[in-house]
């Protein structure tokens, strides 16, 4: 199995892992941090995201350039990019220390309208904890860049699978011995070290990378900043998407609309993952194929590939969730919380067809041509976040986040014209090839859904067997209805595989 099937594979390990102990440890951390505990949790950690933006696009610019030093077999060049990058990283980290100080000491006049006097006290040790975790981290991101640019998925991934399994278990421990939420980014600044120096040892001990500077070259950092600068104003506009929601709400309102829209906003970003584990891969194919000069259709033909991929699992989540999401919101962390399905079923709608084209912006990245969606992004998340404000006030969570969405739903319509007419995209083809066979048989799945939703009954008991029977019923009738040859062969392929695994297992046991 080739290093961009494993690394798919470890996405998906990584997902089920994420969704899974996430959704079980959530209600389990609400319970014991209480709602107002873990909405501070959830907005400091969203306050603090603002200045991870500081990064200014320099992981994905690592990732681009090691590609093409690879690809045009300049290791010189790759020394010399690499040392250049992570002088700019430490100067950056300094600029981190200096922004966490002004920060720290406008806490009361930001949120002091919102948070009582002991509130802001927990929030301003969370605040220099995660500082110093981010003037650490981000630099340390350079070796995971690497990797990626190198294509070497299964060890970094493998790492953080295995952080993320401790962190589920220490998490548990420490709440268990009653820990708060401080103790919490205690933890996640001692493991997200960890993981950054085990990444590093592997890029020198396996890969041999070599970070020297062999002459400081002022074309070569505007080069960098150039591509990155896009970058970083994508990750801003992330920051406004995922993050602004939290912190305006924190503002206006009080922890516990903070909680329940975290959320909501919690499972919508799983939502997200089921896609990116696919094409998070592909940026370095794409920079291959850039660099070879590839064709309009041959780079459509990948994200066709590509997106019928992506669609077949999101459109198993998405119907799901319309259906059964609300029973399992009210199960899963109480009927207080009610708000947060309609939340993250606004996300999940809008956020698809942005999902099943994101092998659009890995060509972007890959041709250097970041700058219009950026700025789009950046001028609509914006206004988004503007607009989500002001429902905010009068519809808590769920204004606000119907603002991010109008400003979400007009960015790619107008997205979709930049690929066709740019990038030599064939858009139409896209759209027409992705939906073939695929929207009727998901209109036959909802509507027998809908069927299933109707048996009575209510607990964890009901709400499994009518998962259950809508999982049997979406894989009938999209493996035999909606899938083509190709994704029949890759489907029966992985589940072969995976069945001879278990058997290889069961025998080892045995």
């Amino acid at each position: 199995m080739s290093q961009i099937k494993k690394g798919a594979f470890l996405n998906y390990v990584n997902i089920f892992l994420t969704n899974i102990v996430g959704l079980v440890l959530t209600p389990f951390i609400i319970k014991k941090l209480g709602t107002g505990e873990y909405g501070l949790y959830n907005l400091i950690g969203a306050f603090v995201g603002y200045i991870s933006v500081l990064d200014f696009g320099l992981t994905n610019a690592v990732v681009r350039f090691t590609a093409k030093y690879r690809a045009e077999g300049d290791r010189k060049g790759e020394e010399n990019f690499l040392a250049t990058t992570l002088i700019i990283y430490l100067f950056i980290a300094l600029i981190i220390s200096i922004l966490g100080v002004i920060g720290y000491y406008n806490m009361e006049e930001l949120f002091g309208k919102s948070l009582t006097n002991n509130e802001i006290g927990r929030a301003k040790i969370m605040y220099v904890i995660l500082i110093f975790n981010l003037a650490i981290s981000l630099p340390g991101g350079i070796f995971g860049a690497i990797c990626t640019g190198y294509e070497h998925f299964v060890y970094p991934k493998s790492v953080r699978i295995t952080r993320y399994i401790i962190r589920s278990l220490m998490v548990v421990a420490i709440l268990m011995f009653g820990g708060k939420a401080i103790a919490l980014v205690v933890l996640d600044t001692l493991m997200g070290i960890s993981v950054k120096f085990a990444t590093g040892r592997y890029v020198f001990k396996k890969l041999k990378i070599r970070i020297k500077l062999h002459k400081f070259e002022r074309a070569q950092v505007m080069e960098i900043f150039s591509y990155s600068v896009w970058i970083f104003v994508s990750v801003l506009v992330s920051q406004l998407q995922w993050r602004a929601g939290q912190v305006v709400l924190g503002i206006v309102t009080n922890t516990t609309v903070v909680a329940i829209f975290a959320v909501g906003v919690m499972l919508g970003t799983y939502y997200g993952a089921f896609s990116t584990a696919i094409s998070g891969v592909f940026l370095p194919r794409a920079t291959k194929m850039s660099v070879k000069k590839a064709s309009g259709e041959e780079l459509t033909s990948m994200m066709i590939r590509i997106g019928r991929i992506s669609f077949i699992v999101l459109m198993y989540v998405l119907c799901a969730f319309a259906l059964y999401g609300r029973q399992f919101v009210s199960l899963w962390v109480g009927d207080t919380y009610h708000d947060a399905y309609a939340i993250a079923l606004l996300i999940m709608c809008a956020y698809t067809l942005p999902l099943v084209q994101n092998f659009g912006n890995s060509i972007l990245e890959a041709q250097n041509k970041m700058r219009f969606k950026a700025l789009l992004y950046l001028g609509f998340a914006i206004m988004g976040t503007a607009l989500g404000a002001f429902f905010a006030k009068y519809y808590g969570g769920v204004g606000m986040i119907c603002g991010t969405v109008i400003g979400w739903i007009i960015v790619q319509v107008v997205m979709n014209f930049y690929y066709h007419s740019v990038i030599k995209l064939n858009v139409f083809r896209f759209l027409k090839e992705l939906s073939h066979k695929m929207v009727i048989c998901t209109l036959i799945v909802l509507a027998i859904g809908f069927l299933i939703k109707m048996i009575p009954g209510e607990g964890w008991l009901n709400f499994f067997i009518k998962g259950s029977l809508y999982t049997f019923i979406y894989i009938i009738i999209v493996f035999n209805f909606g899938m083509l040859k190709y994704e029949k062969n890759i489907f029966q392929k992985e589940v072969i595989t995976v069945l001879k695994k278990f058997k290889a297992w069961r025998n080892g046991i045995s």
